[in-house]
C-alpha cells in the first residue's frame, strides 16, 4: 500500500554521496510514501549508516535478477531513487521494516564498497524539471486523469485520498510519478519509467500503459458482470423451482422431470457399479438432465441408463457346494449322462476346495442328436449349482450385433442376447445356455461366431465389451453351456474353447427306463390325469418305441405318450368314468393307429444287398447299400446323392476287389465285361463319409462271386487300396441303430474295439455280435454266405 505524503520541495542541498539499499522487485517514484522489508546484513547496515550518519538519506535501486543474494555493481540498474527513512522497526526475526518516502530520481556515478555496506555517489536527475505547456501536454494530463477515474470505476482499488492528490497535480512529471506508483506493472516496466526523464515523455508512456490496464479491467469486469448475472440467473432459477416444488408438495403434486432425475440417481448409487462405470452413468445423467425430456436423445439417454442400472453388476447367487445334494439333482433329473454329471460334481469339488475364489467358469458344448437332453440337462445343472438359468437360441442368427449389440447411434439400438441373457437372469453367475451353436450363419453383416470368440474366452471375457453399453461387464464367472449336433460345421477357434462333451443317442432300454422314470409321469402331470389312472405295461412301452418312434433321442416318444394320455382325458373328460387305463401292444395300437415303423428282417439274403450304418446329425442309421452289374465296358455308375468321399471309397473298393479277384475265384475279365452300379437308396438325401468302405467292397464281392450277403449282418469302417480297416466315429449311435433295425450280427474295425467296450453299455451289447476287423478278408466270411465253400473251391483248384 502507496501513502501520498504533503507535497515537499525538493532539497536544495542534497548529500552527493548516499548508502546503497538494493531493492528486489519493487520500484519507488519520488514523492511517494512506502514500507520496505529488509533483512540481508549489507540492507540493514545501509539503512543504520543512513540513520546515524547520512541525514536518514539513503539510495534505493532495483536489483536486475531478483534472486541475487550479494549484488555487484553490474547487478543493480544505474538509475534509481533517493528517498528519506521516516521510520524504522526492529522485528523479532532480525528483520528490519522501514518505511520510506521518494525524494529525487537519482543516478549513480561511483558505486563504493565497504566490508557489508555499499555507498554510491548520486547525480540528482529531477531537481528541475522543465517543459512546454501546450494544449497537447494539456490534453495528456486530462486524459491520464479521466483513464485513472475510468480505473476506479471499474473496481481498481486506490486510496481516495491519493485519488485526490493525483487530480490536483498539474505538473507532468509529478503526476507521471503518482500515477505510475498505482499502476498495475512488473518491476522492468516500472524501472523504464523511472529511467525517463522528459517529463512529457514519462507522462506519456504511463498513458499508454494506463489505456492497457483499464482495457484489461473493462474485459474483467465485464466477465465479472456476465458471472454474476448467470449466478444470478441460476440462484433466481433455484428459488424458483424451490417455491414450484413447496407449491407442487402443497396441491400434492410432484415436478415429475426432477422426481426422474432423483430416482435415476438413487438407482445408480443402489446398482453398485465399478467406479469407472458409475462416473459414466451420472455423466450420461447430466446430460438427461439438461435435455428437453420429450428430444429423441432424451429417450435414449433413459434406455442406455436402464439397461446400466438394471444390470448385476455385484448380484450373485452362492454356489450349492453339497456335492451329494447335487449328484441327487442331477439323478433325479436324468438318467445315465455319468460324464456329464461328472465334469460337473469336479467343478464343484473345486469351487468347494477353493472357496469360489478365483476359478472361472467352464465352458462345456455337449454335442449329440436332437432329443437326447442337451438343453434339459442346462437346467439341471444350474439347479444343482443353486444358480440362475437362461438360454439363448443361435440357430440361424447371422448377425453380429445379435452378439456384441448395437452402437447407440443406431435407431431401435438395443444389447446383445448376452447381456440380455445377463440382466433376465439377475446375476452375473448365471449358467447360460448357448443353444444350437453349430448352425450360426455369417453373411454381410459379420460372423458371429467370431464375436462368440471373446465371449467364450475364459482369459478375455473379464472384461467384455458390449457395443451398446460402451463399458466392460465381467463375464468371467458366468457358466457357458452350448450345445450342438455336429462338432464338424462349428468354426475350429471357437471350438478350441470349449469343453465337448459328447451325448450319444439311447438305446431301447435306456428308453424304456427314461419313459418310465421321467416322460410318463411329466406327461400324466401336464395333461392332468391322476396317476392311478394310468399304468404303461413293458411289452406296450416296448412295441410304442420299435412301432412309432425311430430316433436317437425321446422326444418323438414323449410327443406319442402325450398323445396317448390326450386321448384317455378326453375320454374321462366326456364320459366322466375314471377307470384304469392299463396301456399294453393293443391300446397303443388302437390309440396310434398302425404301426409307422414294422421292424422288419430281410426275406431272404441278398446278393449285392448290404446293411451298412452310417452317422447322422439326428442319430445312427442303418443304410441299405445295393451293387449290381450289367453287361458294359468295365464302368462304374454311383448314384443316391454321394459325396466326394463316398465315391471314392467306392473306386478303392472296386479297385480293391478287382486286384483280388483270383485269390477269391473271380474271373478277372469279368471287370472289363460288365459296367458296375452302386445305388444307395433315399436318393434325395446327400450322403458322405468313409464309413461305407468295407459295405461297398462287400457289396462288390456279392455280385462278382455271385455270394448273397446276410440280411443279419451290418458293417462300418474305411478301407485302403490293400483292403486294411480303418477306424471311423459315431460308433454308438451306429450300433444302437443296427439294434433298432433288429440287426444281430455287427462288424466295426479293431481299433474303435476300445472305445466301443468302453462307451457301450452291456445292456446294449446283449444280443448284439460284435466282430472287430481289421482287414477286408476278415469280413467276408462273416459277412458272405457260402463264403467258405467257394474259398475251399479256389483252394482245390490252387
Amino acid at each position: 500500500m502507496t501513502i501520498p505524503f504533503e507535497e515537499e520541495e525538493l532539497k536544495e542541498n542534497l548529500p552527493e554521496e548516499y548508502p546503497l539499499l538494493p531493492i528486489r522487485d519493487l520500484v519507488i517514484f519520488p514523492y511517494m510514501v512506502f514500507p520496505i522489508f529488509v533483512g540481508r546484513k549489507f540492507s540493514i547496515n545501509a539503512i543504520e549508516e543512513a540513520i546515524e550518519n547520512n541525514d536518514r538519506y539513503i539510495f534505493l535501486a532495483l536489483q536486475k535478477e531478483k534472486d541475487i543474494e550479494t549484488p555487484e555493481e553490474d547487478d543493480i540498474y544505474k538509475i534509481g531513487t533517493v528517498a528519506t527513512i521516516l521510520r524504522m522497526v526492529k522485528l523479532e526475526d532480525d528483520r528490519v521494516k522501514i518505511l520510506v518516502q521518494g525524494v529525487a530520481r537519482g543516478k549513480i556515478k561511483k558505486f563504493i564498497k565497504e566490508n557489508d555496506l555499499y555507498k554510491v555517489q548520486v547525480e540528482i536527475l529531477d531537481k528541475d524539471e522543465e517543459y512546454t505547456e501546450s494544449l497537447e501536454v494539456e490534453a495528456l494530463i486530462h486524459s491520464v486523469k479521466d483513464l485513472l477515474d475510468k480505473a476506479v470505476g471499474y473496481g481498481k482499488q486506490i486510496l481516495p485520498d491519493l485519488i485526490s492528490i493525483i487530480k490536483s497535480v498539474d505538473e507532468p512529471g509529478r503526476l507521471a510519478d503518482l500515477v505510475a506508483s498505482v499502476l498495475d506493472i512488473q518491476s522492468k516496466e516500472a524501472q523504464e519509467i523511472l529511467e525517463i526523464i522528459d517529463p512529457i515523455e514519462r507522462l506519456r508512456k504511463v498513458h499508454d500503459l494506463l489505456i492497457k490496464e483499464v482495457g484489461l479491467l473493462e474485459v474483467q469486469q465485464k466477465i465479472r458482470n456476465a458471472a454474476r448475472e448467470q449466478m444470478e440467473k441460476d440462484q433466481r432459477e433455484y428459488f424458483l423451482r424451490q417455491q414450484i416444488k413447496a407449491i407442487q408438495e402443497e396441491l400434492g403434486e410432484k415436478d415429475e422431470r426432477q422426481e426422474e432425475i432423483e430416482e435415476y440417481q438413487k438407482k445408480i448409487k443402489e446398482a453398485k457399479m465399478p467406479k469407472e462405470i458409475e462416473e459414466e452413468a451420472l455423466k450420461q445423467l447430466k446430460r438427461l438432465e439438461k435435455m428437453h425430456p420429450d428430444s429423441a436423445e432424451a429417450g435414449v439417454i433413459r434406455s442406455y441408463l436402464d439397461w446400466l442400472v438394471e444390470l448385476p453388476w455385484n448380484k450373485k447367487t452362492k454356489d450349492i457346494l453339497n456335492l451329494k445334494k447335487a449328484q441327487k439333482i442331477l439323478d433325479e433329473d436324468h438318467y445315465d449322462l455319468e460324464k456329464v454329471k461328472e465334469r460337473i460334481i469336479e467343478y464343484l469339488a473345486i469351487q468347494k476346495l477353493r472357496k469360489g475364489k478365483g476359478i472361472k467358469g467352464p465352458i462345456l458344448c455337449f454335442v449329440g442328436p436332437p432329443g437326447v437332453g442337451k438343453t434339459s440337462l442346462g437346467r439341471s445343472i444350474a439347479k444343482a449349482l443353486g444358480r440362475k438359468f437362461t438360454r439363448i437360441a443361435l440357430g440361424g442368427v447371422r448377425d453380429e450385433a445379435e452378439i456384441r449389440g448395437h452402437r447407440r447411434t443406431y435407431v431401435g439400438a438395443m444389447p446383445g442376447r448376452i447381456i440380455q441373457a445377463i440382466k433376465q437372469a439377475g446375476t452375473k453367475n448365471p449358467v447360460i445356455m448357448l443353444d444350437e451353436v453349430d448352425k450360426l450363419a455369417m453373411d454381410f453383416r459379420g460372423d458371429p461366431a467370431s464375436a462368440l470368440l471373446e465371449v467364450l474366452d475364459p482369459e478375455q471375457n473379464k472384461e467384455f465389451v458390449d457395443l451398446y453399453l460402451g463399458v466392460p461387464f465381467d463375464l468371467s464367472e458366468v457358466m457357458f453351456i452350448c450345445t450342438a449336433n455336429r462338432i464338424d460345421t462349428i468354426p475350429r477357434p471357437l471350438l478350441d474353447r470349449m469343453e465337448v462333451i459328447r451325448i450319444p443317442g439311447y438305446s431301447e432300454e435306456e428308453k424304456l427306463h427314461i419313459a418310465e422314470k421321467y416322460l410318463i409321469p411329466k406327461q400324466l402331470k401336464e395333461t392332468g390325469i391322476n396317476k392311478n389312472l394310468v399304468e404303461f405295461t413293458r411289452p406296450g412301452l416296448q412295441f410304442l418305441i420299435r412301432g412309432y418312434t425311430r430316433e436317437a433321442g425321446v422326444r418323438s416318444l414323449e410327443r406319442r405318450i402325450n398323445e396317448i394320455l390326450r386321448k384317455i382325458a378326453k375320454e374321462i373328460a366326456l364320459k366322466g368314468k375314471k377307470k384304469k387305463y392299463k396301456i399294453t401292444k393293443s391300446v397303443v395300437k388302437k390309440f396310434l393307429g398302425a404301426p409307422i415303423y414294422v421292424p422288419e428282417k430281410e426275406r431272404k439274403d441278398e446278393v449285392g444287398v448290404v446293411q451298412g450304418l452310417a452317422w447322422t446329425e439326428v442319430g445312427g442309421e442303418v443304410l441299405k447299400i445295393e451293387a449290381t452289374k450289367m453287361k458294359g465296358k468295365g464302368n462304374l455308375i454311383l448314384t443316391g446323392s454321394l459325396g466326394d468321399v463316398m465315391k471314392e471309397s467306392a473306386r478303392t473298393a472296386l479297385s480293391y476287389v478287382k486286384s483280388k479277384a483270383e485269390e477269391y475265384g473271380i474271373n478277372p475279365e469279368d471287370f472289363d465285361k460288365y459296367d458296375v452300379h452302386i445305388h444307395v437308396p433315399a436318393g434325395a438325401i446327400p450322403k458322405d463319409g468313409p464309413s461305407a468302405g468295407i459295405a461297398i467292397t462287400t457289396a462288390i464281392f456279392s455280385i462278382f462271386s455271385e455270394l448273397p450277403v446276410s440280411s443279419d449282418v451290418a458293417m462300418t469302417g474305411e478301407i485302403t487300396l490293400r483292403g486294411h480297416v480303418l477306424p471311423v466315429g459315431g460308433l454308438k449311435e451306429k450300433i444302437l441303430a443296427a439294434k433298432r433295425a433288429g440287426i444281430k450280427t455287427v462288424i466295426l474295425p479293431e481299433k474303435n474295439k476300445d472305445e466301443v467296450l468302453e462307451d457301450l453299455p452291456p445292456f446294449v451289447r446283449k444280443d448284439l455280435d460284435l466282430r472287430f476287423v481289421d482287414h477286408i478278408d476278415q469280413v467276408f466270411p462273416i459277412a458272405i454266405v457260402g463264403f467258405e465253400k467257394l474259398k475251399e473251391k479256389v483252394d482245390k483248384k490252387s
